[in-house]
């Protein structure tokens, strides 16, 4: 899979992740993929100061992304 095709698969995992942040306010950006498939999301909104990101990032986008994707071997927030 190339990086362009594996960006899209990313979108739409996010895409079906989107309306929950959403519905607190808050929202996800695709900020990069590395080489090593690392996937680096920046949480905006509401869920950028939230005191429970660090479980949504966890929790519910890393764990949907690495399930939709199994080649993606890290997830980390970039700070706004």
């Amino acid at each position: 899979m190339d990086m362009t095709e594996l960006k899209e698969k990313i979108e739409i995992a996010l895409n079906s992740m989107r309306p929950f942040l959403q519905a607190d306010g808050g929202d996800v950006e695709l900020v990069n993929v590395t080489d090593e498939m690392e996937v680096q999301l920046r949480l905006l909104g509401n869920c950028s100061s939230c005191e429970m990101s660090h479980m949504t990032m966890r929790a519910g986008i890393e764990n949907g992304l690495k399930s939709a994707i199994p080649q993606i071997k890290n997830v980390i927030a970039i700070p706004n």
